[in-house]
């Protein structure tokens, strides 16, 4: 099988949990662990005569996140049921929208390994409710179900066939969740079922612009996996081609455990779902003045904060990239600059230390921005080293305290006073005449041998710049 003769075709359909406190059409919670079947009443359970009322916290983040990937919100859109049996379904339909959905045409541009810039088409953002969750390892021949999340407010976010590879899917996926965190309208953890990804893929020669019959991937739980369902499923679809049979159109699951998709039920289409407006509630009006107060509360978007940490702090797009991975990060970076620290240095110790060490801890930033560019400052006037300099981020993480009396405590501050070092660095020379030999007759590489010397004597309180101007001097007479 040659993969190079064939394009695949990708889209994806993401389920995304907004964050509410309370489920899209009823006041129940929507707290993730709670014991099961706690967090209903008769709205979501779908018992007789309940009525759904629409969130409208779940309306204005959904607007939020329509605005954000530059989707038309319409100012009319329509609930309508989508039938369909299952057993965690306990109204026997799901309210969502269908043909006049709340937004549609948008864009998400990423960054391909293989195309570079690609931008990729958002057909619609619409509302819907979760439904609930079966569970097929409580009980031994038997499935549970847990109707907590049955209601839960969720935005779908269907993009067009524009991916080209599995790799560039989870591009794609990693670029929108972090738009999506970075507006704060979900969390986007695929642990706990905040961020659910279905993926349409089809195969064809490379060449052709028609599309082919496709399959949907769904039970995706991982970023990592994405890559690797959407590889399996696009490698079995090339190999049933290349021997002569046919794909056919159905869902498929995989299996991550064996790295494996297996056929479901043959797909859907619309019209199985017998789609008609909600009867219970009325068309979703938005005012002009709604929308424009969604718009007013998002804040600066990430490719834009990328761009101009490039203008304004001079740092290449990839370290610009790394420091904008976050809101948090990005916030933290420019409190660091905010604070008097270089924008490089700035950016470099919150790359390495700061980032470090919040993965150690939760993703939690630790050392305040102004200790932080305490820290750059007292290495950028020669007051400690790099090493020093690290040892005293370390204390100011695990303890608190101000950095220059920390480094002094710890003894770290280094001696830039020339006569303290030209000791050193006489004691230094006296013991290796050997190597002072080989240096003046032309070794000059030793130079780094008497800096480390010099540093170990002095037991690293040595300025090493200033140890080895006052080396090269005495090594010149």
């Amino acid at each position: 099988m040659t993969t190079a003769a064939w394009e695949t075709v990708i889209g994806l359909e993401t389920h995304v949990q907004l964050r509410t406190k309370s489920k899209m059409f009823c006041g129940c919670a929507t707290a993730f662990g709670a014991p099961p079947n706690t967090q209903v009443c008769p709205v979501c359970l779908g018992l007789p005569g309940a009525l759904p009322a629409p969130n409208g916290a779940a309306i204005g983040l959904a607007v939020r996140g329509a605005l954000a990937l530059g989707c038309t919100v319409h100012p009319r859109s329509i609930f309508a049921r989508k039938n369909y049996f299952y057993p965690d379904l306990p109204k026997g339909y799901q309210i969502s929208q269908f043909d006049q959905p709340l937004a549609t045409s948008g864009t998400l541009s990423f960054v391909s390994a293989e195309r570079g810039f690609v931008t990729a088409t958002i057909v619609r953002l619409h509302l819907e409710e979760d439904a609930g969750k079966s569970v097929h390892d409580r009980f031994p021949k038997a499935t549970a179900v847990d109707l907590n999340r049955s209601g839960v407010p969720l935005i779908e976010i269907v993009s067009g066939p524009d991916l080209r590879s599995p790799a560039e899917a989870r591009a794609y996926l990693q670029t929108l969740k972090q738009l999506l965190e970075y507006i704060g309208i979900s969390d986007c953890d695929m642990e706990k079922g905040s961020l659910r990804v279905d993926a349409n893929v089809s195969v064809r020669r490379a060449g052709e612009t028609a599309l082919n019959t496709r399959t949907e991937v769904k039970n995706i739980n991982a970023f990592s996996f994405v890559e690797k369902a959407l590889t399996v499923e696009r490698d079995r679809q090339i190999a049933l081609v290349e021997s002569g049979g046919s794909v056919t159109q159905q869902t498929m699951l995989y299996d991550s455990k064996e790295n494996t998709v297996r056929p479901q039920r043959s797909k859907e289409e619309s019209h199985d779902y017998r789609y008609f407006p909600e009867p219970d509630l009325p068309p979703l009006v938005l005012t002009p003045e709604f929308v424009a107060e969604q718009q007013s509360e998002l804040p600066e978007l990430p490719a834009a904060k990328r761009d101009r940490f490039v203008a304004a702090y001079a740092l290449t797009r990839e370290h610009a990239t790394v420091v904008t991975s976050s809101r948090a990060v990005a916030d933290y970076y420019e409190h660091v600059v905010h604070a008097g620290a270089e924008p490089q240095a700035a950016a470099n110790w919150v790359m390495t230390e700061a980032l470090a060490d919040a993965k150690d801890h939760q993703e939690q930033l630790r050392v305040a921005p102004g200790a932080l560019a305490q820290i750059i400052a007292l290495v950028k006037g020669g007051t400690l080293s790099n090493q020093a300099a690290k040892k005293v981020f370390g204390e100011v993480a695990a303890k608190g305290g101000e950095p220059r009396t920390i480094a002094e405590a710890l003894g770290l501050i280094q001696v830039a006073d020339s006569n303290v070092v030209a000791g050193w660095v006489t004691d230094v020379l006296g013991a290796h005449a050997p190597e002072v030999g080989r240096y003046k007759n032309g070794e000059t590489k030793l130079m780094a041998f008497f800096v480390g010397q010099v540093m170990r004597a002095s037991k690293g309180k040595a300025d090493p710049k200033l140890a080895q101007r006052v080396l090269e001097e005495k090594l010149a007479s």
